[in-house]
């Protein structure tokens, strides 16, 4: 049985021509006579325990990479799980027992993160769509921070402060003046429905400074997704730092925190490289003495916000082969999984250029991989593509197919009701035992499969 590496990682990763999935499986998971093993337990006794489609992440896995970011920050950093990668209850208490606290964009969310057991001052609100009965509700709780998108926005929360006679924390979400190349997706640096343009930072924080109601207590930046150089995100953080610089300097007064958003990504496909931890961690260590020297950021809080990075990398999504055909000079690989299930694999989820995730017939992971395959789901529309012209050993019906980096963006990412097919259920893997931690369902069942409890939780912090 191969052994996950109990350490960090330590530099880029091996060349693009490396097995991606093997390298995956090295690191994360395990194989026995040819089948995945997710912590330890076989995916074909999960499978046939559990159904399929269905999605499994191992709580190592989540744990490891944890760890391993929290030995790359400096000291005086906090974590900040952004919820939005996956917002299974299950995974968010698992990262709060680690001490990470919770970034949300929806009241969904904040209902997930209380019911989850998060304290409110350990919840940041982020998103440029925010309505007031969200905003009420943020305000009720007592959320640690409410990050301001707009100067309408600020307007709002001000006069819902007023109306229920509290004092609003905000931070200001910067959209920087120089654009940082390189990002998967861009979020700021040109015009964007994110933040506030670093060129109106002062009439708003002129209008805040007016707002009796407000507390102007931090800055967020977050301006890119899947940054894999770790120079654009070193880059990203001295902007941040000299933007609450000049925040603190207009204030009068030091900062309580900086925000520095997300980002961090993971490979996907086999041109990619991973980010240089070790570059990270030593341009991070240059960049922050000196800003701990300004008086102004001596006790600032630094957070950062990462999703896809804790949990892409501990995900599977385990599809059944129902059928193997020919036509016209096409293998065509059927499944009871597809993009209803998971988007992003289908390539529809931000992709210009269709490109495969790491795949395998995870039940016969030593056998030559002979075939070119396209892998499909079983929906009405040809967009329902989990692999085209992959390599594979050619699958049999019966066999199962596995989407590795299904941790994030994945089943909280895709169309569940399209075609009106059950939802699939997710396994959590812990201590050697498998657990259903979202059950196979309808639609409906997506927020939370203890409903009352989230009902309960938002009672006990003043929502209705």
């Amino acid at each position: 049985m191969n052994q996950p590496p109990a350490s960090h990682e330590t530099t880029s990763g091996a060349s693009a021509g490396r097995d991606f999935v093997a390298d995956l499986v090295a690191r994360h998971f395990q194989a026995e006579r040819g089948q995945l093993l997710i912590g330890g337990l076989p995916v074909g006794e999960m499978a046939a325990r559990h159904g399929t489609p269905l999605f499994v992440y191992d709580a190592e896995a989540l744990t490891r990479s944890w760890r391993t970011l929290a030995d790359v920050l400096p000291a005086g950093f906090e974590i900040f799980y952004s919820v939005k990668a996956n917002p299974n209850q299950a995974i968010l208490r698992l990262f709060l027992e680690l001490g990470c606290g919770l970034e949300i964009a929806s009241s969904g969310e904040l209902q997930q993160a209380l019911a989850a057991g998060c304290p409110p001052q350990r919840i940041f609100f982020a998103g440029p769509g925010k309505t007031d009965a969200e905003l009420t509700a943020a305000l009720a709780c007592g959320l640690g921070e409410v990050h301001v998108e707009s100067l309408g926005e600020l307007r709002r929360i001000a006069a819902l402060a007023r109306s229920c006679d509290r004092q609003a924390r905000i931070a200001l979400r910067i959209n920087p003046a120089a654009e940082i190349e390189g990002a998967g997706m861009r979020m700021g640096g040109r015009s964007a429905p994110f933040g506030i343009d670093e060129d109106q930072l002062d009439a708003v924080l002129d209008a805040a400074s007016a707002e009796p109601s407000l507390h102007v207590s931090g800055l967020h930046l977050h301006v890119g997704t899947q940054i894999l150089d770790h120079q654009l995100l070193l880059r990203q953080y001295s902007v941040a730092i000299e933007l609450a610089l000049r925040l603190a300097a207009r204030l009068g007064r030091p900062l309580e925190t900086i925000d520095f958003g997300g980002g961090l990504g993971v490979p996907y496909f086999a041109h990619e490289r991973r980010l240089d931890l070790d570059q990270l961690r030593a341009g991070l260590a240059g960049l922050l003495r000196p800003a701990r020297a300004q008086p102004a950021l001596a006790r600032t809080r630094f957070v950062l916000e990462p999703g896809r990075f804790l949990v892409a990398e501990a995900g599977v999504y385990l599809a059944r082969v129902t059928d193997v055909k020919q036509s016209r000079g096409t293998t065509y690989v059927v499944t009871d999984g597809g993009m209803h299930q998971h988007l992003a694999a289908s390539g529809h989820l931000g992709q210009t250029i269709k490109r495969n995730f790491p795949v395998a017939v995870v039940n016969r992971l030593d056998h030559p991989k002979s075939a070119v395959v396209d892998v499909v789901g079983p929906l009405c529309t040809p967009l329902d593509m989990l692999a085209r012209g992959i390599r594979l050993p050619l699958p049999e019906v019966g066999d199962l197919i596995g989407v590795f980096q299904s941790g994030a963006y994945a089943r909280a990412a895709s169309p569940l009701g399209f075609l009106s097919h059950p939802s699939p259920p997710e396994v959590l893997v812990e201590h050697g035992q498998d657990r259903v931690i979202r059950r196979r369902g309808r639609d409906e069942d997506y927020l939370s499969d203890q409903p009352a409890a989230a009902a309960d939780s938002l009672q006990r912090h003043g929502q209705t």
